[in-house]
């Protein structure tokens, strides 16, 4: 799944560098197809106790040439060389892009804590963010900068630009850009992969 992963980057012509933040034990000691295609365009860090702390990790690792940020999730193994260039393109015009599609189902917000319903909410205008999410690095930089430690409180760095006021635009993703997370997710990919 990494390696299904990592190579739409680490293969476009656009992608001068790609940083991989891995649990500690797994950045110091790869497994060894992992460490055959580490080098010069693919570096692998330890990851931090968040996301954010991973990707900040990741951040720092990267080439001071690269003026534009991608983050994307491992776990998003099938996404597409034109949503990439699309994030590309729109991150390039300064502001941060994120991979998305959008909302279908009816979505329903619970009471805290229980089971029980408080209200349907409207889904028109409502997307479901995915990655890769790209964005100027100095956007990157001045969000890590301003927002400090509490970094670890956002679920994406689309969220980090919004808290310091920064432009996010949607790019439209694919919806078979999924997110494998639990086993019927991994059934989904195995019918991706079939097709």
């Amino acid at each position: 799944m990494l390696l299904r992963s990592i190579r739409p980057f680490t293969s476009h012509p656009r992608v001068r560098h790609t940083v991989v933040a891995l649990p500690k034990q797994f950045a110091e000691e790869p497994p060894e197809w992992l460490a055959e295609i580490a080098g010069q365009r693919l570096t692998l860090v330890p990851g931090g106790e968040t996301r954010a702390h991973s990707v900040g990790a990741a951040f720092d690792a990267l080439e001071p040439q690269c003026k534009l940020v991608l983050v994307h999730d491992a776990a998003r193994p099938f996404v597409g060389r034109d949503v990439i260039d699309a994030v590309i393109d729109r991150a390039d015009g300064g502001v941060c892009a994120v991979a998305a599609v959008p909302v279908s189902d009816t979505i329903k917000r619970v009471t805290k804590g229980t089971q029980r319903v408080a209200e349907t909410i409207e889904r028109s205008g409502l997307w479901r963010a995915q990655t890769p999410q790209g964005m100027p690095r100095e956007m990157l930089q001045r969000a890590y900068e301003l927002l400090g430690e509490d970094v670890g409180q956002y679920t994406d760095e689309a969220a980090l630009i919004e808290a310091i006021g920064g432009a996010v635009e949607l790019v439209v993703d694919d919806a078979s850009n999924i997110k494998l997370t639990n086993p019927h997710d991994f059934e989904v990919a195995g019918m991706i992969i079939r097709r």
